[in-house]
């Protein structure tokens, strides 16, 4: 379903076993800023009623995430600790060239979103067949299936607004898709949801 190009290495189930912490914290930092981004679609293109309800509903999802993912690190002790970069997302971001007109750009933001949603319900999938944790790979599941719907709303926006504009989204997601594949060969490396 997500067609992506490179599967994640196991050995960054390791990686991210052995330091689960900094993987939470991540991943709570990465439910803020997928709210966050959703608020930012609302405020760039209030005019598109339908869009801007998806994106209020995403808005409650994500950050019920982000509780939900908090509480999983105060029950172990922890706490959230400064926002963490993802270098992924930002260089993930550099496919699409800046400017151009505003279906151009919501489409550019709707893709983005999509891939980074796509990477996430992936890595997701990795955790919860490979974590030892039960209750962890549970949670885990849960929010793969959750991440896999996001996915499927944003890909699904990008064609109603892309395609009356003339913009060949599924050409376009194909090619992003091979970049992404480069891109996260890179990757695997950190104890973070991209990294």
């Amino acid at each position: 379903m997500l067609k992506l190009k490179m599967k994640t290495d196991p050995r960054w189930v390791e990686l991210a076993e052995k330091n689960i912490k900094e993987v939470m914290i991540d991943h709570a930092f990465c439910e803020q800023k997928a709210a966050s981004n959703a608020i930012s679609i609302i405020v760039k293109f209030p005019e598109l009623s339908e869009l801007v309800k998806e994106m209020s509903a995403l808005v409650q999802e994500e950050m019920q995430h982000f509780n939900m993912v908090h509480e999983k690190i105060l029950e172990r002790g922890w706490t959230l600790g400064p926002e963490r970069k993802d270098d992924y997302v930002n260089k993930l971001s550099n496919f699409f060239q800046k400017g151009g007109s505003r279906a151009q750009q919501l489409v550019h933001r709707l893709l983005l979103a999509a891939m980074i949603e796509a990477r996430s319900c992936e890595r997701f999938k990795t955790l919860s067949e490979n974590v030892k944790d039960k209750a962890l790979a549970d949670f885990y599941f849960e929010l793969m299936k959750s991440e896999a719907g996001h996915y499927t709303m944003f890909i699904g926006l990008a064609r109603k607004y892309g395609h009356p504009e003339g913009i060949n989204v599924d050409k376009l997601w194909e090619e992003f898709l091979e970049f992404e594949g480069k891109l996260i060969s890179q990757y695997g490396k950190q104890e973070s949801i991209h990294g």
